[in-house]
């Protein structure tokens, strides 16, 4: 039997600030322990970062085991431990198929809606706030968390005060500032002496500082290449360095030889600025993280399928078969066509030059740059370009049993604005979901005796 507690008065209330993953699980969670609840989002509605997630289709979580789920937020996933036995994938799952909607794995683990729709979680959400009776208020910013004898006392707000005894901050991040997520929690939190570590764009595009040579090339698409990041200018790459396997969090770091900083097979792309895609983003905080210390370059291997000495057999067969081509068109079959004209120029061979007489040396020079195509890093893309903000209250402040600060009493955190970020996968949108059903549970403990 859940305890109803008495709410003859308004504070003695749960404030939700922000109605994101966090916000919605924690206010839902609040309301069905009892708690009156009070949600405020500062947009004109809920769930705009779960609308766009997952280009649309929400990618909610994850079918790794828990070890390796937790590992994917490096070091600060040990905090997750506690939420997640409390609250985890299959739970998430169940809740949304009591609303009707149904899951699904893919590829990578990857959980989405059977419907591809993230329009359906957040109905599902509105339902279950709709459900728990929780009053829903959009279109109001919060400016400030109110304390009286250094205890909640409520929220401040551009259009009022609203008194509570126990609120949760469920701001986000500072990335995808459309959605709502400016970085305000971050500044409520620290107006109450809590510590914000240090904020980095995490899963973001990165600029080269041979932005023309990037551009030039801007919309092609590689899959099946390998993305190394190394500490050191782009001119000292030892590409035998390369690893023949995946580096990076989540993954086996043991076998990491410095300069490496991370090593991905799979997608990428370049932009007018540098370079984008799924394994970019992967490193990009590790690149980012380096960056802080010295110069970082990439080395992208076009052919990590052949070894130096299979790829050397591959060109000489080629430039020997047809030898009477001319050096662009025998690019046509080893590239993009768009990346064929950067080549010829890197390469210093004429275009028109025939296979049979480009010498061995001038096919070295091809072979390196097939197997070490490589840029200098200048900079991530800016913290609102970001899918995800690295950085945030420190954990050691937030009592990871209850998501309680250690610091206000009646204070509780939820999702991002926390110092927890993880890869793309549904780790993200996961630790959000527990992280707000432990939070509005302990919030809602905490008024009983008032």
């Amino acid at each position: 039997m859940v305890d109803v507690l008495n709410h003859s008065k308004e504070g003695g209330r749960v404030i939700v600030v922000g109605a994101g993953a966090g916000g919605l699980m924690a206010a839902g969670r609040a309301a069905e322990m009892g708690a009156k609840v009070l949600l405020l989002e500062k947009t004109d509605g809920p769930g705009k970062k779960i609308l766009i997630s997952g280009k649309s289709r929400c990618n909610l979580t994850n079918a790794r085991d828990l070890g390796d789920f937790i590992s994917m937020y490096g070091p600060n996933g040990r905090f997750l431990h506690s939420a997640f036995r409390r609250f985890f994938r299959d739970d998430l799952r169940a809740f949304l198929g009591r609303y009707g909607v149904e899951t699904k794995v893919e590829r990578g683990g990857r959980i989405f809606p059977v419907s591809d729709d993230a329009a359906d979680v957040v109905r599902a959400f509105r339902q279950h706030l709709k459900d728990q009776l929780v009053d829903v208020r959009t279109g109001v910013p919060v400016t400030g968390i109110a304390l009286r004898d250094g205890r909640i006392e409520g929220v401040r707000t551009e259009k009022g005060p609203f008194p509570a005894r126990a609120v949760i901050l469920a701001t986000g991040g500072a990335t995808w500032p459309a959605t709502g997520s400016t970085g305000d929690g971050y500044r409520m939190a620290a107006a109450l002496g809590h510590t914000v570590t240090k904020l980095r764009p995490a899963l973001v595009p990165l600029v080269v500082a041979e932005v023309e040579k990037a551009k030039s090339m801007q919309g092609v698409s590689l899959r099946n290449v390998r993305l190394t990041a190394f500490r050191g200018e782009a001119a000292t790459i030892d590409p035998t360095l390369t690893p023949a396997k995946d580096l990076g969090r989540g993954l086996d770091t043991k076998r990491r030889r410095s300069p490496v900083i991370e090593s991905r097979m799979g997608e990428m792309l370049f932009t007018h600025f540098g370079i984008g895609g799924p394994i970019t983003l992967l490193m990009s905080l590790a690149v980012v993280e380096a960056l802080a210390a010295g110069p970082v370059s990439v080395s992208i291997d076009l052919k990590p399928a052949l070894t130096v000495e299979g790829l050397r057999a591959r060109l000489q067969g080629d430039f020997d078969r047809y030898g009477k081509r001319g050096f662009r068109n025998l690019l046509a079959g080893l590239l993009p066509h768009k990346m064929i004209e950067t080549f010829v120029e890197m390469s210093g061979i004429p275009p028109d030059r025939p296979g049979h007489q480009i010498t061995a040396g001038e096919r070295e020079r091809l072979l390196i740059l097939l197997k070490s195509l490589r840029f200098n890093i200048k900079s991530p893309l800016p913290l609102t370009s970001a899918i995800v903000t690295a950085g945030g209250v420190s954990l050691k402040e937030i009592d990871p049993r209850t998501m309680a600060s250690r610091l206000v009493p009646g204070l509780f955190f939820c999702g991002e604005v926390m110092d927890i970020d993880a890869d793309t996968g549904g780790y993200n949108l996961q630790a959000a979901f527990s992280t707000g059903y432990v939070a509005g549970e302990a919030a809602a403990a905490s008024l009983r005796g008032f």
